[in-house]
């Protein structure tokens, strides 16, 4: 991954993290909703693991929010 794409992963975990702690989810919960492994998403979280649009398409639906709310990120340039 080059530090763009790096900066990008990272963006896309946090925002995945602070939407699924708002509606008071852990883990686990999104994880079972989404029908993706913890681990999965414990790494994307972390900005380890750059997912696919579909399973980026599950955790939306999992947190029911369109893909577009959920992928609603800004760099800092």
């Amino acid at each position: 991954m080059n530090v763009k794409n790096k900066a990008l992963v990272k963006a896309l975990g946090d925002r995945i993290r602070d939407l699924r702690t708002q509606q008071e989810l852990s883990q686990e919960d999104l994880a079972n909703e989404a029908d993706v492994p913890l681990s999965q998403i414990g790494r994307i979280e972390r900005g380890e693991n750059n997912p696919t649009i579909s399973t980026l398409y599950v955790i939306a639906q999992a947190l029911k929010i369109d893909l577009k709310v959920l992928v609603d990120i800004k760099l800092k340039k």
